[in-house]
């Protein structure tokens, strides 16, 4: 879910008011507190004690404040978008193989880290466009580059917010499906290479059909992502030699999936 923009994060509005705020009744109070704890010979009307313990601060801080803090939510928001380049395969905008890999890493990690290794379990499936190159060498690469959204936006519409979908080669996309079952991820693994199938793409007005073959691995336990990784590659290979447009899923060896 997308922040407010009036939030509290560093990229809301929310704290540019705040500092603003806080920061204006601090350097209200300071001069306060220092007439109140100074003793003065003769004090000053009431007028010229309000001009210069708060409508002067006011004056200069707030505007003072206001660009701070205002830059330093254009750093943060920077920041932010130069993560997402960073990690994000240009052509897709899914996650690219550097930021997956990582990301799944991480997820398996903290798993180890947290002691939950026997009630943990998920998938990890490799999802490969067939015959690729003849979609390149009939109608140019653009249309291959076409092909190659298409298949990205039809796996994005498949899964949840918590999976996590990358480009991991060039027409191979990882799909990793964390607390999913065996019967959950074969389902998912399923839906998107018929929903590819059925995808609408056109190559200079002709319809072209796409297909994938999907290989998977199943994991209930510790594991790690290169072994997912194999396993999940072995499938695809076979689901490839049994000819293509297919899917075949295995559980990870050891500790079984549900």
């Amino acid at each position: 879910m997308a922040k407010s923009r009036w939030d509290f994060s560093a990229r809301g509005l929310g704290r540019v008011a705040a500092i603003t705020l806080l920061g204006t009744m601090l350097c209200i109070a300071v001069p306060v507190v220092v007439d109140l704890l100074i003793m003065k010979p003769e004090p000053l009307p009431w007028h010229e004690e309000l001009w210069t313990d708060v409508l002067i601060p006011i004056v200069l801080a707030v505007p003072l404040l206001l660009v701070l803090s205002l830059k330093m939510r254009a750093l943060a928001i920077a920041h932010a978008q130069l993560q997402v380049v960073a990690s994000t395969d240009s052509l897709t905008r899914v996650l690219n193989r550097g930021a997956f890999t990582m990301l799944v890493d991480a997820y398996l990690g903290h798993v180890r880290e947290q002691g939950r290794r026997e009630e943990t379990e998920g998938a990890l499936l490799i999802v490969d466009a067939d015959h690729f190159k003849t979609i390149n060498d009939r109608f140019g690469h653009d249309r291959g580059d076409e092909a190659l959204r298409v298949i990205a936006r039809s796996i994005q519409g498949l899964v949840r917010g918590a999976d996590l979908v990358g480009r991991v080669g060039g027409e191979e996309f990882g799909v990793f499906l964390p607390g999913s079952s065996s019967r959950q991820a074969e389902a998912v693994a399923e839906r998107i290479r018929k929903t590819i199938n059925e995808a609408e793409f056109d190559a200079d007005g002709e319809r072209t059909p796409l297909s994938v073959s999907v290989g998977g691995a199943i994991f209930r336990g510790d594991v790690s992502y290169a072994d997912l990784f194999h396993v999940a590659d072995q499938q695809l290979y076979r689901a490839k030699q049994a000819g293509r447009n297919r899917v075949v899923v295995a559980r990870m060896p050891g500790k079984l999936a549900a």
